[in-house]
């Protein structure tokens, strides 16, 4: 009677991982495939590997993950080229390991030391490579919830804000597929709102510039990037960090005049978010001499309109903020 003894398994290490994957990487290039079968095998590598590294990190369902390894595993893929690769690399993978790869990058960004976020300091240029990845509907999905982590660092947030990728996302988020315009403003939002500090840097840097784009986006054809849009500037500007720039913006009478405009929107919610920008300009104690002749000129038919404006739902500080206006620009004939 004969024994056949079968080798225990071993799995890789995270540096056999990490090569494995680098090496299956290097394949996909078509310039040195030249069998499909070749091409397969290397997709397969990549996806086990993938998976490998996601259960390294999250544990397997039967066995908690290894914070040594873990330790190992970024300290691996943060080593020489690999990341750049991988990202690279991006369109070429299948659904299964484009998923794994965004979970693995998510997981990576959180640990502590935040090795993986000061490897992307070094690689900025990564970032921009997945703000470009919208343009691919394969890639456009997964590569917008890879952005939105690291937007969740000051340092990141404030390079994808500062770089000239940054433009595309007012062309993106009118982008005929919803869903990825959806997902592009997202990203957008995250990074005007998550870091005050980083928004108030850039906005003060770039006002001109920014509001430029801004204003094409209020005046879009397209409803939703309309709504969501001066919803999202109401957000920024009214946050207490963008105290400077608020003051700015509603200094301008071209400003107001683009407000006054939406107020007149046949949609109930951008007239709302429309009086919540609107209501600053009038409230504010200094107002420039042009802001003055705008709301005087055109104070009755304000009045009118505040008196005929109600919301859907009875709101007492909505009712309060109107009252205060109505007595605001009243008293504006006498001055």
């Amino acid at each position: 009677m004969s024994f056949i003894f079968f080798k225990p398994f071993r799995p890789k290490s995270a540096a056999e991982l990490v090569k494995s994957t680098r090496d299956a990487l290097a394949a996909l290039d078509d310039k040195t495939v030249a069998d499909v079968r070749l091409l397969d095998k290397a997709l397969e590598e990549v996806d086990k590997n993938l998976l490998a590294m996601k259960h390294m990190i999250l544990g397997d369902g039967e066995a908690e993950p290894s914070p040594d390894l873990v330790v190992q595993l970024v300290a691996e893929v943060c080593k020489d080229d690999f990341l750049e690769i991988l990202i690279h690399k991006l369109p070429n993978l299948g659904w299964e390991a484009r998923k794994d790869t965004v979970q693995v990058w998510c997981i990576l960004l959180r640990q502590k030391g935040g090795l993986a976020v000061h490897c992307l300091e070094n690689h900025p240029e990564l970032l921009d490579f997945l703000i470009s990845c919208y343009q691919n509907k394969d890639t456009a999905l997964n590569c917008g919830v890879m952005l939105r982590e690291c937007s969740r660092f000051a340092s990141l947030a404030a390079y994808m804000l500062e770089s000239a990728s940054f433009e595309l996302f007012f062309k993106l988020v009118e982008l005929p597929n919803f869903d990825i315009a959806s997902d592009a403003f997202t990203t957008f939002k995250e990074l005007l709102t998550r870091h005050g500090s980083v928004v108030n840097n850039y906005l003060n840097s770039h006002y001109d510039q920014f509001f430029e784009l801004y204003e094409r986006l209020l005046s879009s054809s397209n409803y939703v990037t309309k709504r969501q849009s001066l919803k999202l500037l109401g957000d920024f500007l009214l946050d207490r960090s963008n105290t400077q720039v608020m003051l700015r913006y509603i200094s301008d009478k071209r400003n107001l005049l683009i407000v006054m405009t939406l107020l007149k929107d046949p949609s109930k919610s951008i007239q709302s978010s429309a009086f919540h920008i609107f209501k600053v300009f009038v409230a504010n104690p200094k107002k420039p001499a042009p802001i003055v002749h705008v709301l005087a000129k055109n104070r009755d038919r304000l009045l009118r309109f505040l008196d005929n404006f109600h919301l859907d739902k009875e709101d007492e500080q909505f009712e309060e903020e109107k009252e205060l206006l109505v007595k605001e620009i009243e008293a504006l004939a006498t001055r």
